[in-house]
């Protein structure tokens, strides 16, 4: 019997238990039934209590207490502790008919998706090649801010390539909490950002140098007027001169990094690296809107086909006699 599932992941902060939450309270409102397991092991405040929780198992402040480790390090102990006690897993799930929807909460470490062996194990066990034969969906969730700035936008882009390559099971990226930036880009703009390509780092963009603003022309313009009053220094040369020459050139300030040449190569690497590819599309998501949360989990839908595995059900007897009292009545109104 096939199992039903969403794996949903995502850098911290991007919306992942919000998400899980929302989508719960939907699937509920649609009389779909769900289980809801939580994989992070720092978790503590839910909407909803999960089904099965993996601090039952292993707590991620016990590890770093016992085992002196640090958050990210003590993670990573924790999901190998889990894949060493896969019957935890496998003794909750089995039960899970396939009309439920397993909804799988991860935590926001990004390491855990991108180049550590821990999950694509994990993700062998829940599905088809594992124990629990679980058509499972991967939702990538990647805070919509990041459109504001686009080098970090096509990083995050990259981590979701990442993952989908690395796990290799089907795959919906989502722009989560959109309610935060529909007032400060039109929904033109916010759509270029849906199927990402290199021309978002346009020559604009790219070379937008914040540092030239604000405060530091107001200190370029106390520099100008201090200029005369400066001594010269022991070579005959201004030594404010110097200093201001040395702040444009050194490499290691923000402000060159930030506009640098190389850091401009290196995103338009990445841009032509995702671009090359082509795999990672996003969809929009409000997570206070039913109609956005019904787009993104059709999608989920069709990616793990979950209704071409449904039998056609009989409604329950209450509906069935409401639809004949309906029907009455209007056979009453023609008469």
């Amino acid at each position: 019997m096939s199992k039903f599932g969403v794996l949903v992941m995502g850098p911290a902060g991007a919306g992942k238990t919000t998400f899980c939450a929302s989508l719960i309270q939907h699937l509920r409102l649609n009389r779909r039934s769900c289980f809801y397991v939580n994989l992070d092991p720092a978790a503590e405040d839910f909407s909803y209590e999960p089904d099965l929780d993996i601090k039952d198992l292993i707590s991620l402040e016990d590890v770093m207490e016992e085992m002196n480790l640090g958050p990210n390090g003590g993670l990573i102990y924790c999901f190998e502790f889990l894949l060493e006690n896969l019957d935890f897993l496998t003794q909750a799930l089995d039960p899970i008919t396939e009309e439920s929807l397993i909804i799988i909460d991860m935590p926001g470490q990004i390491e855990l998706y991108t180049h550590v062996p821990v999950l694509p194990s994990l993700v062998r066990h829940l599905t088809r090649l594992g124990a629990l034969n679980i058509n499972l969906c991967a939702a990538y969730l990647l805070e919509s801010t990041f459109v504001v700035d686009r080098a970090k936008f096509f990083a995050g882009t990259l981590s979701a390539m990442s993952a989908m390559i690395l796990l290799e099971v089907p795959h919906v990226n989502v722009l989560s909490k959109m309610d935060l930036v529909k007032d400060t880009m039109s929904a033109r703009q916010l759509r270029r950002f849906l199927d990402p390509d290199r021309s978002l780092l346009d020559t604009e963009h790219l070379h937008h140098d914040p540092y030239e603003e604000g405060e530091d022309e107001d200190a370029d313009a106390d520099v100008d007027a201090d200029k005369d009053e400066t001594p010269p220094a022991a070579d005959g040369t201004n030594a404010t001169k110097n200093h201001d020459d040395n702040d444009h050139t050194d490499p290691n300030t923000p402000r060159n990094v930030m506009r640098g040449r190389s850091f401009a190569r290196l995103n338009r690497a990445v841009a032509r690296l995702i671009d090359d590819f082509s795999m990672v599309s996003f969809l929009q998501l409000d997570a206070r809107d039913e109609d956005s949360l019904s787009a993104v989990l059709s999608y989920i839908d069709h990616a793990i086909q979950y209704h071409e595995a449904q039998e056609p059900r009989e409604p329950p007897d209450d509906e069935m006699d409401m639809e004949m009292e309906m029907e009455m009545a209007e056979e009453g109104e023609e008469n």
